[in-house]
């Protein structure tokens, strides 16, 4: 378990649009659960699995009555629609969550791993500056550590995007890289 600094969370995403990438998978959907309690001024899930942005939208609705929630179906591999919708909602803050992460998968389609969590990546960077977010935070995992595999490889280079990205970006403007270990209940 990991404790939060409650105060700096409220200080960084209350009365903020926050944009979260993958907002239906089970990391952006949980990220989207934790970012509601902090009232942001508006929620963007962005996604491309129309069934699961339905289903967390309909939960998110329930749960958080009047917090403007946005959808954008949207693939970040699209650097076009990508970039409308981060002009169309100028988000402050954004989670990127959305990348293919079952190992054995990948291991026989490492092509997805680089179009997805690589192209994917830098897209959602370039859409972010375009749209002069203040922070984004890169959802990396603990096999981008030494990695041993393609999704290790592919979430390290996305980690190195980041990290550029960071080193390129106006003062004041933070993006970083976290990385988690494997996610329980995680599809």
């Amino acid at each position: 378990p990991i404790t939060l600094d409650q105060e700096r969370l409220a200080e960084a995403l209350e009365d903020r649009v926050v944009l979260i990438t993958g907002g239906g998978g089970s990391i952006g959907g949980e990220l989207a659960r934790q970012v509601c309690r902090f009232r942001p001024s508006r929620l963007v899930l962005l996604g491309r699995g129309e069934n699961s942005l339905w289903a967390i939208e309909q939960e998110l609705r329930r749960d958080f009555p009047g917090l403007p929630l946005a959808l954008e179906l949207c693939d970040i591999r699209n650097p076009h629609r990508l970039n409308q919708a981060f002009q169309r909602w100028r988000p402050e803050v954004v989670f990127h969550a959305a990348a293919h992460k079952h190992v054995p998968f990948l291991e026989r389609h490492p092509e997805e791993a680089v179009e997805n969590n690589i192209f994917g990546t830098r897209n959602v960077l370039e859409a972010a500056r375009n749209a002069g977010v203040r922070r984004c935070v890169n959802i990396s995992t603990d096999k981008a550590v030494n990695p041993a595999n393609v999704l290790g490889v592919s979430k390290r280079i996305a980690e190195y995007l980041v990290l550029e990205a960071s080193r390129q970006a106006p003062a004041g403007t933070r993006y970083i890289s976290v990385r988690f270990g494997n996610v329980l209940g995680s599809r």
